[in-house]
């Protein structure tokens, strides 16, 4: 996804089908998804299994700034997770639960 125009901080979450997670975009949301999922196939190929996407306003990061991939890739696969001690704001996570629930990842699924 690194060469998306519109990403800010892109960050892919591992799970089948759904990518990318891009923090604090002000396009359209929809046409984002779109661009990245074509992206994707016109990268890899037409075979690409890529297909849903969610913008977010954050990403969970630790205090020194490392995103965490692993929780959001929990989060996602409806895995038990326990909230790193160094995570900044474990709000955010919350935020990630319900953004993953809306595309049929995720607890709130």
């Amino acid at each position: 996804m690194c060469g998306h125009g519109s990403r800010r901080q892109p960050q892919g979450t591992g799970s089948p089908g759904a990518s990318g997670a891009y923090a604090g975009v002000d396009r359209n949301h929809d046409d984002i998804i779109k661009e990245a999922v074509q992206r994707v196939r016109d990268t890899i190929g037409p075979v690409a299994a890529f297909k849903k996407a969610v913008v977010v306003q954050r990403l969970p990061k630790t205090r020194s700034g490392k995103i965490l991939r692993g929780t959001m890739r929990a989060i996602a696969d409806k895995k038990a997770y326990k909230v790193p001690a160094t995570i900044d704001d474990d709000t955010i996570l919350g935020e990630i639960e319900i953004s993953l629930g809306k595309i049929g990842y995720g607890k709130q699924a």
